[in-house]
C-alpha cells in the first residue's frame, strides 16, 4: 500500500533514525514505524555511508510511503547524523528510533498524548523489553524510573532512559544545540542531563519498544568510553547546576583522566574519577577484555577501594583470561600486604 501525504503540511512528529550498515533488521524496524496507529508524522532516515544494502531498503520503503524522507550521506558518525535530523525536523516533537529496534504500534499515540497533556515535560521515554539477535524476548524485567527526580538522580550512574524510546520537544533540543560530539558513545546521556536541568524528563509506565541487544552494539564495543563519558557528564552537570562554567562546553573530545584536575580547576578529580571508573568496569565483560585492565591496575596500585575486585578475578578466569586474572590477584594481594 502506498501512503501519500502533503509535504506542505507540517507533521506532528518527526521520527529520526540513523542507519549505518543496518540492513539485517532495518526492514522490520521501518515497518514498525509505518504501522503506528498515530499516522501524522514525517520519517527522516539518514543513511550514514552504509556499505551494505541499507540504501536499497530505505529507498524501497520511501517509494511506497511519502512520509519517509531519505537522506544519503558519507559516513559522518551518529552524532552528526542525529544533529542533521534535529536541524531538518519540521515537527514540534522528535521521536528517536534505532534501525534494529521495534516500536509497538501504539507507541506514538501514547507518547504524543502525554506530551500534549504535560507542557512542562521536555522528554518522555518508555519501558522496553530486550530482544536478542533472533528477536526472542528477554526474560529480564527492566523497570525504568518514571518521575523526573528519580530519573535525574540515576543519570550518570545507571541508564534510566532508553534512547530509541524517546520523544522530545524539538525547540528544547535546538535551544541546547543538540547532541555534542565530545560525548561520542554517550551523547544521549549528556543531552538528557542538559534537558533535565531546564525541563522535566519522564518515562511512561507502558512497554512500547523492543530493544535489541547484540554483541556489535556500541555499548559492547565502547563500554570504557561510555562509562567514562557518563561520569564526566555527571560531573559537568553538577558544575552547571552549581553555577560554574560547563567544562565540556567547547570540547570536541573529552579530556583524558590525567587532564581532569586541570579541566575542573581543582585537585582530586582525576583520582575520584579513576576510582569510579574502575569500580564500574569490573561488572562489564566487554571492558574486562579490553583496555580497562590498565585502569583497574592503576586504581589498585594507588590504594583505591577494592569493592568487587576479587569477584573480577574470578570473572576473568571464567572468561578465559587467566593471565589477567592472576595479575589482578597479585596486585590485590600486594596492596593488602602493603596496607
Amino acid at each position: 500500500m502506498t501512503i501519500k501525504t502533503s509535504r506542505g503540511v507540517l507533521p506532528s512528529i518527526t521520527v529520526a533514525m540513523s542507519v549505518y550498515n543496518g540492513a539485517e533488521y532495518l526492514a522490520e524496524s521501518i515497518k514498525s514505524i509505518l504501522n503506528q496507529t498515530f499516522v501524522d508524522f514525517e520519517f527522516l532516515i539518514v543513511n550514514d555511508g552504509s556499505a551494505d544494502s541499507s540504501a536499497e531498503i530505505i529507498e524501497h520503503f520511501a517509494e511506497r510511503d511519502l512520509r519517509i524522507r531519505a537522506i544519503h550521506q558519507p559516513n559522518n558518525g551518529l552524532v552528526a547524523s542525529l544533529n542533521r535530523m534535529v536541524d531538518e525536523a519540521r515537527a514540534p516533537l522528535i521521536a528517536r528510533m534505532d534501525c534494529d529496534d521495534i516500536s509497538l504500534s501504539h507507541r506514538f499515540s501514547r507518547q504524543i498524548q502525554f506530551m500534549r497533556e504535560n507542557a512542562q515535560c521536555g522528554l518522555v521515554g518508555t519501558q522496553v523489553i530486550e530482544i536478542d539477535q533472533q528477536s526472542r524476548l528477554s526474560n529480564l524485567n527492566i523497570n525504568k524510573p518514571l518521575d523526573h527526580s528519580s530519573i535525574f538522580a540515576d543519570l550518570g550512574i545507571a541508564v534510566p532512559i532508553c534512547h530509541p524510546s524517546v520523544m522530545m520537544r524539538t525547540s528544547i533540543v535546538r535551544h541546547l544545540q543538540g547532541y555534542r560530539q565530545a560525548y561520542q558513545h554517550c551523547e544521549d546521556l549528556d543531552l538528557w542531563f542538559r534537558m533535565g536541568e531546564i525541563s522535566e524528563i519522564r518515562n511512561l509506565p507502558d512497554t512500547l519498544l523492543f530493544y535489541r541487544k547484540t554483541i556489535n552494539q556500541v555499548s559492547a564495543r565502547h563500554s570504557v568510553d561510555q562509562h567514562y563519558g557518563a561520569i564526566f557528564a555527571l560531573l559537568a552537570s553538577r558544575e552547571r547546576v552549581e553555577g560554574r562554567p560547563d567544562p565540556s562546553g567547547r570540547l570536541t573530545r573529552l579530556p583524558s583522566l590525567e587532564e581532569l584536575d586541570k579541566v575542573f580547576h581543582r585537585s582530586g578529580i582525576t583520582e575520584g574519577v579513576r576510582e569510579q571508573l574502575a569500580l564500574r568496569l569490573v561488572y562489564s565483560r566487554a571492558a574486562l577484555r579490553g583496555r580497562s585492565f590498565d585502569i583497574l591496575a592503576d586504581h589498585v596500585r594507588s590504594g583505591g577501594r577494592r569493592d568487587g575486585l576479587w569477584r573480577a578475578v574470578g570473572r576473568m578466569l571464567l572468561m578465559g583470561l587467566p593471565a589477567r586474572s592472576a595479575q589482578l590477584a597479585g596486585l590485590l594481594l600486594t596492596a593488602r600486604t602493603l596496607n
